[in-house]
C-alpha cells in the first residue's frame, strides 16, 4: 500500500462539512464587520455583519471577542475564495423559534426589549427569532402613540405560533387586565364605604373625575368634589393630581367618591353663623329675574330676593348687581332644614336710616 503524502494527510485531518450542518469554532479574528471562526476544517469560517444579525450599524469588536466560542450554521462550503460563509443569526433565530414554539405551548410570560415601533403594533426579538405585537394587545387601554414603547422592556405571552407563515404574535393586555383583576379583587377586599383614601386622578370629564385607588377606579362626580359650587371639574384636577377622597358609595364594581367630608360641612355651625339677625357678607354668585344668589362661605348661597334689594323699585337683580360683587346684607330668614337663607339689603338700609332718624331726635332734643 502506498504512502500517502504529507497534503493527504494534513487533508485527511479536517473534518468534512456540508451546508446547512452546524459548526462550533474560536473566534480568531475580528471586524467591524465580519468574524473569522477556526471550525476545524481546512478553511476558517466568515460571518458576516449581516449574518450576525439583524440590526443595522454594529460594530461586532463590541460584541465578540478573539478567543470566544460561537456555534453557526453553514451557508456555502466554499464561497468561491476558498472560505466557509456562516450564519450566527439564521441558527439563533431557529433556536429562538423553537424557544417561543415551547412558550407558546406552556403559556409562559416572556420577557423583551421592543426593538421597532411599526406601523399598527410593537415588534420584539428574542434569540434573533421576532414577535409583532399588534396595538390592540399593548394595552388594556386605548394607545395612541406607541413610541413611548421604544428600547422598553416588556412582558407578553404568545398567542399565536406559525413560523411557516411567518406570525408570531405576542399578547401584553391579557396580563395587564390579568394583574388588574387581582388588584381590584385585593381591593374590593378591604375597602369600605367611609374609608379615607388617596388616589391619582386618571381622566376627567365634564360631569366629575376618575381617580385610580389602586385596583379599581373610583368616580368623583363634580357635585362631590366640595362643598362650594364647582362649575368644571378641569379647573380643579388635571391628570395625575394626588386627591384624597371618602368612599360615599360601593355598588357591585362601582365605587362612588366623594371630598366633602363632614368636619367642613359648612352648615355645621350654620345656625349660630347664620341667625336671623345677623349681618353678614358675600359675593353675588348668579342672578334669576326673581333674585340674586349670594355665596356667604363655599357650599353656603342665600337668596337676596328682588324685592329685598333696595328700597326704591328694582325691576331685575342685574339692574344693580354684578357678579362677583360684594355685598352686606341682613339675614331675614333661616330654615337649617331646606338649607335655605334669606337676605335683605332693604331691611339693612332700613335699620341704618331708623337708627340716622333716632340720633338726630337726639340731637334736637
Amino acid at each position: 500500500m502506498s504512502e500517502m503524502s504529507f497534503e493527504q494527510m494534513l487533508e485527511e485531518s479536517f473534518k468534512t462539512i456540508r451546508n446547512g450542518e452546524v459548526v462550533e469554532g474560536t473566534v480568531i479574528d475580528v471586524k467591524p464587520d465580519e468574524i473569522i471562526l477556526n471550525i476545524g476544517y481546512k478553511s476558517d469560517g466568515i460571518i458576516t455583519r449581516n449574518e450576525y444579525t439583524n440590526e443595522s450599524n454594529v460594530d461586532l469588536t463590541t460584541v465578540v471577542s478573539v478567543g470566544d466560542t460561537m456555534e453557526a450554521k453553514v451557508l456555502k462550503v466554499n464561497d468561491g475564495e476558498g472560505q466557509v460563509m456562516l450564519t450566527y443569526k439564521r441558527l439563533a433565530a431557529e433556536k429562538g423559534s423553537k424557544r417561543l414554539e415551547e412558550a407558546f405551548n406552556a403559556q409562559e410570560v416572556l420577557t423583551a426589549k421592543v426593538a421597532q415601533v411599526l406601523d399598527g403594533g410593537l415588534g420584539v426579538v428574542i434569540d434573533e427569532a421576532r414577535i409583532f405585537i399588534p396595538a390592540s394587545l399593548v394595552s388594556d387601554t386605548y394607545e395612541k402613540d406607541l413610541g413611548k414603547y421604544k428600547d422598553q422592556e416588556i412582558e407578553f405571552v404568545i398567542t399565536e405560533f406559525n413560523p411557516r407563515r411567518r406570525r408570531i404574535i405576542g399578547d401584553r393586555k391579557q396580563l395587564l387586565l390579568a394583574k388588574k383583576a387581582e388588584l381590584q379583587k385585593a381591593l374590593f377586599e378591604r375597602i369600605n364605604v367611609g374609608d379615607v383614601l388617596e388616589g391619582t386622578v386618571k381622566n376627567v370629564t365634564d360631569f366629575g373625575a376618575f381617580i385610580d385607588l389602586g385596583g379599581a377606579d373610583g368616580l368623583l362626580h363634580i357635585s362631590e368634589m366640595s362643598w362650594g359650587r364647582v362649575e368644571n371639574p378641569r379647573k380643579v384636577f388635571k391628570v395625575g393630581d394626588v386627591a384624597r377622597v371618602f368612599i360615599k358609595d360601593i355598588n357591585e364594581n362601582k365605587i362612588a367618591l366623594s371630598m366633602k367630608f363632614e368636619d367642613e360641612n359648612p352648615w355645621k355651625d350654620a345656625s349660630s353663623k347664620y341667625a336671623v339677625g345677623n349681618i353678614v357678607t358675600g359675593v353675588v354668585a348668579r342672578m334669576t329675574d326673581f333674585g340674586a344668589f349670594v355665596e356667604l362661605a363655599p357650599g353656603v348661597d342665600a337668596l337676596l330676593h328682588v324685592s329685598q334689594i333696595s328700597r326704591e323699585h328694582v325691576e331685575k337683580p342685574s339692574d344693580v348687581l354684578n357678579i362677583g360683587q360684594e355685598i352686606e346684607a341682613k339675614i331675614v330668614d333661616f330654615n337649617e332644614e331646606d338649607k335655605k337663607i334669606s337676605l335683605s339689603i332693604k331691611a339693612l338700609l332700613s335699620s341704618t336710616e331708623e337708627v340716622q332718624e333716632d340720633a338726630e331726635e337726639s340731637v334736637e332734643e
